[in-house]
């Protein structure tokens, strides 16, 4: 009897506000698309950083006839060379070395002629101007200074370059939308919150007089607030369902069908990630819908 009451009270609260029901589940729908977005976007960005920071290497640019750097008396001769290169394979440097490569003008050339093919510029430049240089996998490529420090301003190297500073800039970018997407998320989220509360202190004023009644022959306080606290919990696990939804489309088409053809470089985040968000997702909403409920119901359910 008491089971059937709850849910007679649930379908009769659903139906006189669906108006406001509907809102919530939009507004919840909406608030934890951009939740799930943003925590989706996230481990993206991680995914790319630790793929690709462990690709990257510090390149050592030698010195050539016309470099213009103090540690530069001309090209580099052979013995610069050798002493950089006993310096990367013997100790203490070496354990922080995972491979050195050698990269001569000519292999320099062919990449910059496939880099700028088509352009006037790749047919200005002679492979004699491009510098020699070592390119160095880093066992932790959080350590780029210890090689920097050791080779910055030594007889023969032009400079040390990071590779890592060219793709700062652009996980920059993503984190900055991250961000910005996790931020109208919580601007959604308080926005959902209120709705919540105002769905359940409109539901709890149109139905007074029953849980007076009620409260008269004796229903506790919990039978009498759960059907209203379940509506809401009904209308964000409803919002919840749809985030998902639209969270899978969004890999599966957006991500996994196009970014990955346009830009196959990188390792993408799959549908299996949106599913493993999904229970967050749904708890998160549940939590939210209950204490805006229970919020509410406190303080307007007087009976």
């Amino acid at each position: 009897m008491r089971l059937a009451f709850i849910l007679s009270e649930i379908g009769i609260g659903l139906r006189r506000n669906l108006a406001m029901t509907i809102s919530v589940v939009l507004v919840t729908f909406v608030s934890l698309t951009f939740v799930g977005a943003g925590a989706l976007m996230q481990q993206q960005v991680r995914t790319m950083q630790g793929d690709w920071y462990d690709r990257v290497q510090v390149s050592i640019f030698l010195c050539t006839q016309d470099s213009s750097s103090a540690s530069c008396a001309g090209a580099a001769t052979d013995e610069d060379k050798a002493a950089i290169e006993g310096a990367l394979t013997s100790p203490p440097l070496s354990e922080y070395v995972s491979e050195v490569e050698f990269e001569t003008r000519e292999e320099a050339f062919a990449q910059f002629q496939e880099q700028f093919a088509g352009e006037q510029l790749s047919a200005s430049v002679t492979p004699e101007q491009l510098p020699e240089s070592f390119r160095v996998g880093l066992q932790d490529p959080e350590e780029f200074a210890v090689i920097s420090d050791s080779f910055t301003g030594q007889t023969g190297v032009e400079q040390v370059v990071d590779q890592r500073e060219v793709l700062e800039p652009f996980f920059d970018v993503l984190n900055g939308l991250t961000a910005a997407s996790l931020a109208l998320a919580g601007i959604m989220l308080v926005a959902a919150v209120l709705l919540i509360g105002t769905t359940i202190r409109l539901a709890a004023f149109n139905r007074r007089r029953e849980t007076g009644i009620m409260r008269l022959v004796g229903a506790s306080s919990a039978v009498l607030q759960l059907p209203f606290l379940l509506e809401g919990v009904i209308a964000v696990a409803l919002g919840a369902v749809l985030a998902t939804g639209a969270l899978l489309l969004g890999v599966h088409y957006g991500v996994t069908g196009w970014a990955a053809q346009q830009v196959p470089a990188f390792d993408y985040i799959t549908t299996a990630d949106v599913w493993a968000t999904a229970p967050w997702l749904l708890l998160g909403g549940v939590v939210m819908a209950s204490v805006a409920s229970l919020v509410s119901l406190s303080r307007y359910l007087k009976v």
